[in-house]
C-alpha cells in the first residue's frame, strides 16, 4: 500500500474495498476512516514510506460504523496515541454494543453487497468522542462534521470549508462517476443528506468509495443529485 497524494495536504489510501484519507496539518496527521482490521501495518508503513510520522496521527474521523471503514481504528488509534471520533448514533455499533443496522438492498445491490461482506469482522472499538451536526473538529483549518443520515444512522462527512474539501463516507460513491451510495439503511433519508452535501458545491470530493474527484466537482456533485 502507499499514499496516493491528491493535493499536497491530503493522500489516499486505497483498501480495494473501502478507503481512506489522511490529511496533514503543520505539526499532525488526521486520519477519515480507517479501512479494513488487520491493515494497520500497511497503514503505518504507508505513512512512513511517505516522508510523514505516523506518530503525529492525533485522530481518526470515522465516517460510519461498516467494517471497512472501522477495523483498523482501535489498532492505529493504540499504536499511535490518537482519538477515535465517531457521530453518537453509530458510537454503540462501533463498540460493540448495537448490531450493524442492515441495509434496504435492492436486488441489483445484492452480489454487490456479497462481496464487501468479505472483509473481515470490524473488532469492538472505543469512541474517545462522539460528535454532532455543525462541530467543529479542530483539524483543516476549521473541519466540520455535516451529519449524513441514511447511509447508517450516525453516518457523517467531513467538510473543510477553507480548503473545498468534502469527505462523503459512503451517502456518496464516486464509482463510474459521481453516483448516489449503495446499501443505505433508509434509500430517501440518504438522498436528502445527498442533497445537503452537493449545497457545499466542494471543489474536491473524497468518497468511501471511487477516486477522488478535484475537476468540475460541484457541478458533478449537482448533477448526480439531480
Amino acid at each position: 500500500m502507499e499514499l496516493i497524494r491528491i493535493t499536497p495536504r491530503l493522500h489516499l489510501l486505497d483498501f480495494s474495498i473501502g478507503q481512506a484519507y489522511l490529511w496533514q496539518d503543520e505539526r499532525e496527521l488526521t486520519l477519515i476512516d480507517a479501512g479494513w482490521a488487520g491493515s494497520a501495518d500497511a497503514t503505518t508503513a504507508a505513512i512512513r514510506a511517505a516522508g510523514l510520522d505516523p506518530d503525529l496521527l492525533r485522530r481518526i474521523v470515522l465516517t460510519h460504523c461498516h467494517p471497512d471503514h472501522v477495523g483498523a481504528a482501535r489498532e492505529l488509534a493504540d499504536r499511535h496515541g490518537a482519538e477515535i471520533l465517531a457521530h453518537r448514533l453509530d458510537a454503540p455499533v462501533i463498540r460493540g454494543e448495537a448490531p450493524v443496522p442492515e441495509p434496504d438492498l435492492l436486488d441489483w445491490e445484492l452480489p454487490l453487497y456479497e462481496h464487501g461482506m468479505t472483509v473481515p469482522e470490524a473488532p469492538p472499538t472505543r469512541v474517545d468522542r462522539e460528535v454532532e451536526d455543525g462541530e467543529e473538529l479542530g483539524f483543516g483549518d476549521g473541519a466540520v462534521v455535516v451529519h449524513t443520515p441514511g447511509h447508517t444512522p450516525g453516518s457523517l462527512a467531513v467538510h473543510l470549508p477553507r480548503h473545498g474539501v468534502l469527505f462523503t463516507g459512503d451517502t456518496v460513491a464516486a464509482v463510474q462517476g459521481v453516483t448516489f451510495g449503495v446499501f443505505h439503511v433508509d434509500r430517501a433519508l440518504a438522498m436528502d443528506s445527498m442533497r445537503r452535501l452537493a449545497k457545499l458545491a466542494p471543489s474536491v470530493l473524497c468518497c468511501g468509495h471511487g477516486a477522488p474527484v478535484t475537476s468540475d466537482t460541484a457541478a458533478r456533485l449537482a448533477a448526480a443529485v439531480d
